[in-house]
């Protein structure tokens, strides 16, 4: 379903159902043939990866066949709202590449909702209730008994119009009062019972300041935004099965408010429903995110084991896995769970196509070849990424000392241990072959750690030369050298939940222990989700690297550098390994 600027593939794909309603709609001549979608966020938090599914479907129905997308912030809710949410949507839409056709706001809509709202008091469709919230709530009934009507329901319709505008005050008093529309309050459907329209908050609004202090409600205002932006279809996730009535009816009154009632089936905004995105070991809840960052349980929004578009950014995710990944796991009508590891996967092998290969040792050990001329250097060449030859090659400087990793090497070794051991040979990338000493393999310190290896090296063996094909049964270890190699620090990040279904587990935990969110929270999370190694190493070519350049560390996993690293420490966040290790963990 993604659409991005710079996907040129040709792969056939089977159209999603919501596709295939938008051709029939199409075929049928619904809307005088336009297509024109929205994505309309609230700005009350950092989007995440269940708003980048929307996303694709939004922007990739318009951009299929032909039509717009614009994109409107929901901001209905000046309690919750700020710009600073607003400037980080904008940004992660662009940079999961897709582009909006124009900016709007609700708040652009609130003079004409409260004038349509007026229009409703004046046909008897609509009152001021001054009940409490309580009272309105049991009035509603039940889903087998129908609902009671407010006292204040048949009020007349002079009342009702001075009673809004003292809603709109600043006077008035928030909860003293509220807009309802008249409806049915048997309804077998209980958002048709009398659903409020309009409450007072008395907050200034990031956009319109202190004129209003009585605000439209969600289901009111959401489809006439539709319908007076000129939107044909109305995309939204499945918890909106049941307002689609609603939507509909309140599209039908504007219709007639506006004075077009021809054709009112054939030009209208149809609201189509899709599965959200689910992922194991997650938890999208905007409201459980902010509680994360505002208890420090994380670093903040663009922590990389929040499930936010800007967490995954900063861990190194690239937007065309991310893309690729809705693409796979498609669009439904049913709620399903998927694995991250699914998701882990698509960004696996997306960047195995773009990251420069460079060389890190995360848990080092000195090696020296006691045969290499003291002082000598040598300079190597190492392709930047063998899946594109485009992306040239850099130089790494190979000496007498170097840094390998702690476990390619071992003093005993079993037979099948095909790395670094006393009398064994191995390759060292892009260099030469080297051989353990076995009269006196290392050094150790008064713990029994291994401090030094002594090998020997093979001076006809260089990569690249006659002799350098001699085969050997060790495999290829990497390496970075002593002298060169720029101390490092690596953040290695496992999953946030200890528990696979985390919004399930939070709700049951809170019932049984009568607990608030976040003291639910802090007993599932993952005490080991972050790991920071600080003694690593790595080439000077990729401690030049900043953030946005996607790395592999040969033989580790994907990387890229955190906005954290300056100029003398740089620091980098693994992406993903370069295997799925976690689903063997699991079993």
């Amino acid at each position: 379903m993604a659409i991005i600027e710079e996907n040129t593939s040709t792969e056939k794909r089977s159209l999603s159902f919501v596709e295939q309603q938008v051709e029939k709609d199409l075929a049928e001549g619904k809307n005088n043939g336009k297509i024109q979608t929205r994505f309309p966020p609230e700005p009350n938090g950092y989007l995440h990866i269940g708003h980048a599914k929307a996303i694709c479907m939004d922007f990739g129905v318009a951009a299929r066949y032909g039509g717009i997308c614009n994109l409107r912030f929901d901001d209905t809710n000046p309690i919750k709202e700020d710009t600073e949410y607003i400037e980080s949507i904008e940004h992660d839409i662009k940079w999961l590449g897709f582009k909006w056709a124009n900016v709007y706001y609700a708040s652009d809509y609130f003079q004409e909702l409260w004038d349509f709202a007026v229009w409703l008091i004046q046909q008897g469709r609509a009152y001021v209730d001054e009940q409490s919230a309580e009272l309105i709530a049991q009035q509603k009934g039940t889903t087998t008994s129908p609902g009671t009507n407010s006292p204040f329901r048949d009020r007349p319709v002079e009342e009702n119009l001075r009673l809004f505008e003292y809603m709109n005050s600043g006077e008035a008093t928030p909860g003293s009062m509220v807009l309802r529309a008249k409806i049915d309050m048997s309804h077998p459907n209980m958002l048709f019972r009398d659903p409020l329209i309009y409450r007072i908050l008395n907050i200034p609004h990031i956009r319109t300041g202190n004129k209003w202090n009585a605000y439209p409600m969600y289901d009111f205002t959401h489809g006439q935004c539709d319908y007076l932006e000129g939107v044909t279809h109305s995309l939204c996730t499945l918890e909106f099965v049941e307002h689609r009535p609603l939507y509909d009816l309140f599209v039908t009154w504007m219709k007639e408010y506006k004075g077009e009632t021809e054709n009112i089936e054939d030009n209208r905004p149809r609201q189509t429903e899709f599965n959200k995105l689910n992922l194991t070991y997650t938890l999208m809840s905007k409201r459980n995110l902010l509680a994360l960052v505002n208890e420090g349980l994380v670093s903040g929004w663009d922590d990389p084991r929040m499930p936010t578009i800007c967490g995954f950014r900063r861990r190194g995710y690239s937007p065309e896995s991310i893309n690729r990944f809705i693409d796979k796991i498609g669009y439904t009508t049913y709620d399903a769970l998927n694995e991250m590891a699914l998701l882990e996967s698509a960004v696996r092998d997306d960047l195995n196509s773009r990251s420069i290969r460079v060389s890190a040792v995360l848990d080092p050990v000195r090696v020296v070849i006691t045969n290499y001329p003291e002082g000598q250097v040598e300079t190597m060449t190492a392709v930047n990424n063998p899946e594109n030859e485009s992306d040239g090659t850099h130089e790494v400087e190979f000496s007498r000392e170097l840094w390998i990793e702690r476990d390619d090497f071992m003093e005993v070794a079993e037979k099948k241990f095909m790395r670094l051991a006393p009398g064994k040979e191995v390759r060292l990338k892009n260099a030469y072959i080297i051989k353990c000493n076995e009269e006196h393999p290392c050094d150790k310190d008064a713990d029994g750690r291994v401090t030094t290896i002594y090998c020997t090296y093979d001076p006809d063996s260089r990569s690249g030369l006659p002799g350098s094909n001699r085969k050997i049964k060790g495999k290829t270890l990497h390496w970075v050298n002593c002298a060169h190699a720029v101390k490092a620090e690596v953040r290695l990040y496992d999953r946030l939940w200890k528990v696979e279904n985390p919004r399930d587990e939070l709700a049951a935990l809170r019932e049984q222990q009568q607990c608030d969110a976040v003291t639910a929270m802090k007993q599932l999370i993952n005490p080991d989700s972050l790991s920071i190694l600080t003694d690593c190493y790595v080439e000077p070519y990729a401690a030049s690297m900043r953030p946005g350049v996607y790395l592999q560390f040969q033989r580790i996993g994907y990387f890229m550098a955190d906005p954290d690293t300056t100029a003398d420490h740089p620091v980098f966040n693994k992406t993903v390994g370069l295997k799925d290790t976690w689903s063997k963990q699991k079993k």
